[in-house]
């Protein structure tokens, strides 16, 4: 498609404050939900395997509620041309509950979980939103690379703030920095979100509503519309399954890394946010790479590469003894995580319908928060569960060839989570394998028939 000058200009600015939301996005995610707060909760504000269950339910619950609201929020914002009203509103709730858990002190179960929930549906349904602008940004045949710069740029955001957050928990002692520092997540968020907001502009705009007609009742014409023809393209459904059972892999070991750091080997405040930086750095790297893999062979190709090298890397935490270990296996599974993340929403973009983005993006967010639900509530209990079961067998406590690892938490603690990170596996390597059965060129030429539409 040829544009002119001014066209260019203009596309260059809304990609590029496209990828500054994601500076912001991608702050939250690795201070919140990485380095600091999964493993805060935990270990100061619960303590012991029970922080394990309750993170694993709060992550739950915020997903579940995403995954019932995001559909109907995603058809309504396609109706009506206000996807980034919905992101804004989305975006400020993150905000908001991520500056609020400064309150969040030990014993503060309730209050750590309620809050946690609503940054979470924030930060999570508002992703509905920011995924479904791609097609505005990208050509169909550049998505691929467009949504891997964006989470590599973003990726990079999230590594400046956490040195910051580092510098500020090296230097300043007690608990109350380590709130403070999501104070400042929260502001960093904000400042990196308000550009898009402010200037990005959307294409198309408000439908006439016939009488006796809501954006509810629209919604819930589109929905069943798009039911419908989801339903007719049978390789796009296809990909939603696998995409359904490795995104609760992925998503099992992104909610659970800082917590089996810290279980296992004791790791203080300062090296759990050394770990996600490097996590950060190399899946700016992955993030690029499979980009490029992507738009040169196809989607499908750039997954199966960076799945079978993230289940090469939970395997090696399956058997990881040594912090040394467990430092080179995170690098290892950083350049596949966002790699993966990256070139799925990509692939929803590629083989939904023109026109039909936020609708096929509410139903890959159903795909990816029922199994966020799913997922790290089940990691949660097996955890707790098995620690419980270990805790009872007393010092005849045994699991293979696993011996207690000086510095962590108690032995029944960690063959918990050493029984907990099988179910990744499981969920990686069976998503995979649905994954290899669909085809890619199908779908593509059936996302350009054209589908009915109110």
């Amino acid at each position: 498609m040829h544009f002119s000058f001014t066209e260019e200009k203009l596309n260059k600015r809304k990609r590029w404050l496209w990828y500054l939301f994601d500076v912001g996005n991608s702050a939250y995610a690795a201070v919140v939900i990485l380095a600091i707060y999964a493993a805060y909760f935990k270990g100061h504000v619960v303590g012991g395997a029970e922080g394990s269950r309750l993170w694993g339910l709060s992550v739950g619950i915020a997903m579940l509620v995403v995954a019932v609201i995001s559909p109907v929020l995603g058809v309504i914002a396609d109706y009506t041309g206000q996807k980034k009203r919905f992101l804004i509103y989305f975006t400020a709730l993150s905000v908001v509950s991520t500056a609020l858990l400064f309150f969040v002190q030990k014993g503060d179960i309730l209050l750590g979980m309620v809050l946690f929930i609503f940054a979470e549906i924030g930060y999570r349904g508002g992703q509905v939103f920011y995924n479904s602008l791609l097609p505005e940004v990208a050509e169909r045949d550049e998505m691929g690379q467009v949504s891997g710069n964006g989470w590599a740029i973003g990726l990079m955001g999230g590594i400046v703030c956490l040195l910051i957050v580092l510098a500020l928990v090296t230097f300043i002692e007690g608990t109350w920095i380590v709130r403070f520092s999501l104070v400042i997540t929260a502001v960093y968020f904000a400042v990196f979100a308000i550009p898009l907001f402010l200037w990005f502009q959307e294409k198309g705009g408000d439908k006439k509503l016939l009488p006796g007609e809501n954006v509810f009742s629209i919604a819930y014409k589109k929905l069943r519309n798009t039911v419908q023809s989801v339903r007719d393209h049978k390789e796009f459904v296809r990909y939603i399954i696998a995409f359904l059972i490795y995104n609760d892999g992925i998503l099992m070991a992104i909610n659970f890394a800082a917590i089996f750091g810290a279980v296992m080997f004791g790791l203080e405040q300062q090296q759990i946010i050394i770990f996600m930086i490097l996590i950060q750095f190399t899946s700016v790297i992955g993030a690029y790479v499979s980009g490029w893999i992507a738009d040169k062979r196809s989607g499908k190709v750039s997954l199966v590469v960076f799945l079978l090298l993230m289940i090469g890397a939970i395997v090696g935490l399956f058997v990881v003894e040594t912090v040394i270990g467990f430092f080179i296996i995170g690098g290892v599974a950083g350049l596949a995580l966002s790699s993966v993340q990256a070139v799925s929403r990509a692939m929803v973009g590629a083989l939904s319908p023109p026109g039909r983005s936020a609708e096929f993006y509410g139903f890959f967010a159903v795909a990816g928060r029922t199994s966020s639900f799913i997922g790290p509530t089940i990691y949660g209990f097996v955890a707790a569960g098995a620690a419980v079961y270990f805790e009872a067998q007393g010092e005849n406590a045994s699991f293979l060839w696993f011996r207690l690892l000086e510095g962590g938490a108690p032995f029944a603690e960690q063959l918990g989570q050493r029984v907990a990170i099988l179910l990744v596996i499981l969920f990686l390597v069976v998503g995979l394998f649905i994954l290899l059965q669909v085809d890619e060129q199908s779908a593509r030429q059936q996302a350009e028939k054209p589908v009915p539409s109110l």
